[in-house]
């Protein structure tokens, strides 16, 4: 995951760090705010996912192509006052 990261965001993140811990933690943060928790989040992110989250922190106008395409093709269809 770091390195799909890296490979997405290069020097717009400026670190990818991995920090040893216990107790199954597994956390990723942006800056203060926590992206992903394992516990709070049930388990272990997507890395479409991830990306999005990141992305919205990191670089918000940021275009992630097949990312963002599979997420729209995922949402239902959106309404307009004329389907009503």
């Amino acid at each position: 995951m770091a390195q799909e990261m890296l490979n997405t965001f290069g020097t717009a993140l400026g670190e990818v760090a991995l920090v040893p811990g216990t107790g199954g933690v597994f956390r990723i943060v942006v800056d203060d705010t926590v992206v992903w928790d394992r516990k709070e989040d049930k388990g272990f992110p997507e890395i479409v996912v991830l990306e999005q989250r990141v992305r919205d922190l990191v670089e918000p106008d940021r275009d992630l192509g097949h990312v963002d395409r599979a997420a729209r093709a995922d949402a239902p269809p959106r309404r307009d006052s004329n389907d009503i």
